[in-house]
């Protein structure tokens, strides 16, 4: 778990690609903690810092985690069961990691504009009260356009 990540860049769409929504996915992230926000910058460059506001030029959304916190159920309620037999259709386990998806059209437009062809996902984590949070955990990050 990390309190920020940096990616390596991804590749932006080309110019001629014309597209109506771009998002980020986010798979298997960890929700078990506390709650959370997650600042998204895109193409901010290895100089941007944690104090980068909503305002900045490369924000380009957040991902909220309303966390589990504390267990208070039974013993075992809480245990994220590690084999599940393949027919069993029962809703996932509520602390399995979970996909979550930021849309990010504006910041990857701007980008294309711009003429960048890759830009690199910084990702810092901020507790409720905007504190530093080590929380954030997720196996793999893909950018998403629609036409």
């Amino acid at each position: 778990m990390v309190d920020r990540f940096h990616s390596k860049p991804l590749e932006l769409p080309a110019p001629a690609h014309h597209f109506e929504r771009a998002d980020l996915a986010f798979y298997d992230v960890d929700h078990s903690g506390p709650s959370y926000e997650a600042r998204i910058y895109i193409g901010g460059g290895r100089g941007l810092r944690r104090n980068a506001g909503i305002d900045h030029p490369a924000y380009a959304g957040s991902l909220y985690i309303f966390g589990h916190g504390a267990c208070h159920g039974e013993e075992g309620h809480c245990e994220v069961p590690q084999d599940r037999d393949p027919f069993d259709y029962r809703l996932p386990h509520h602390l399995e990691p979970a996909p979550r998806i930021v849309t990010v059209t504006d910041a990857v437009k701007r980008l294309v504009e711009a003429g960048k062809a890759k830009a690199a996902v910084d990702v810092f984590v901020h507790g409720p009260e905007g504190e530093p949070l080590k929380r954030l955990s997720f196996s793999q990050l893909r950018l998403l356009t629609y036409v």
